[in-house]
Parts: structure tokens; sequence; C-alpha cells
């Protein structure tokens, strides 16, 4: 396993992608590898939003910027505190990205976890207990704008080359600072 990481600034990672991309389960394995702090967007949603997706009926803009705010606030005292951070946020559009990133230090970064609709399919039906029904992923995926300045990462292949191929193109993106 890599050292913790090292660095005079704070630095933040955003994982972001449709549900199923494998934002928790690559989130977790890189704070590990990066010694850095997990954070999950879904536990920041609301009780309404939660019982919302679970009925099937997908979140509007006006749902999501309240759990966006929430998010941004605890990640920006998180920073202001020395925490690195790791967000696995779905982010589907770039006003939400936006609004996640706004006033943070150019140290922060997006990885777009992106995989094919297969793919995410299955991994939605086999996770127990998840509120975030699959008959929402056409939702998701209509929603979705590629974002312009991310690290694009497939994650049809398995979770160590997933790792790795972040930690290997992390240094050759827009941030260097977190290596």
């Amino acid at each position: 396993m890599e050292a913790a990481m090292t660095h005079d600034a704070p630095q933040f990672i955003l994982l972001m992608g449709v549900s199923g991309a494998g934002k928790t389960t690559i989130g977790q394995a890189l704070a590990q590898k990066k010694g850095s702090t997990f954070l999950d967007a879904d536990d920041f949603h609301s009780k309404e939003n939660r019982e919302k997706m679970a009925s099937g009926r997908p979140l509007t803009d006006a749902d999501r910027m309240p759990w966006l705010e929430r998010i941004h606030s605890h990640v920006t005292e998180q920073l202001k505190q020395g925490s690195s951070i790791i967000l696995a946020c779905s982010a589907l559009k770039e006003s939400y990205r936006d609004k996640l990133l706004e006033n943070l230090s150019s140290a922060s970064a997006v990885i777009w976890l992106d995989a094919n609709k297969e793919t995410l399919q299955k991994r939605i039906e086999q996770r127990p207990g998840h509120f975030m029904p699959a008959s929402l992923l056409q939702s998701q995926c209509e929603t979705l704008e590629a974002p312009k300045d991310a690290l694009r990462v497939d994650t049809n292949q398995s979770i160590e080359q997933t790792i790795q191929f972040i930690l290997k193109n992390i240094k050759q993106s827009n941030i260097q600072a977190l290596s």
C-alpha cells in the first residue's frame, strides 16, 4: 500500500458518474491508498430525496440543490481542517459539479467513472438495500452532461486495474498537485 498523501494544501477529488459506475467502491479503495477521507454523497440526501428515489421518481434540480449545498459546506469545512477528501457523487450536470467545486483551491480534480450500460444495470441490481432502483438508471444516463475537464476512467475493468489507472494518470492530468 502507498503511504498517505503528503502535501501542504488540502486536496479534493470528486469521483462522479451515474449509479453503478463504482463511485463508492473505487472511492473507498482510492482513499485508503491515498490516505484521504472518503465521503459518499448519498449520506447527505434528505429523507424525502431517498424516499422519492426509492419510489422510482427521479430527483429534480430543486431536490438536488439543498443536497449539493450540504455536501459543499461539509467538504469546505473538512478542507479547512486540513483533510484531503475523496467524494463519491453522481454530479451528473456541469452546474452540480460547479457547485461542488465552488471556491475550492486549484488542488481539486474531477474523475469521471464510466461503464457500459449492461455493467451498470448488473451492478445496481446486485446492490443489497440501496435506495436507488435500477429503473432510474436511464434517467441518470439522460441527465448526465459529460464533463469537459475530467479524467475519464473505464470501470468495466477490475477495481485494482481502475485504481492503478487513476494513480498512473492522475499525474498526467490537470491535477498534478494530488500526486
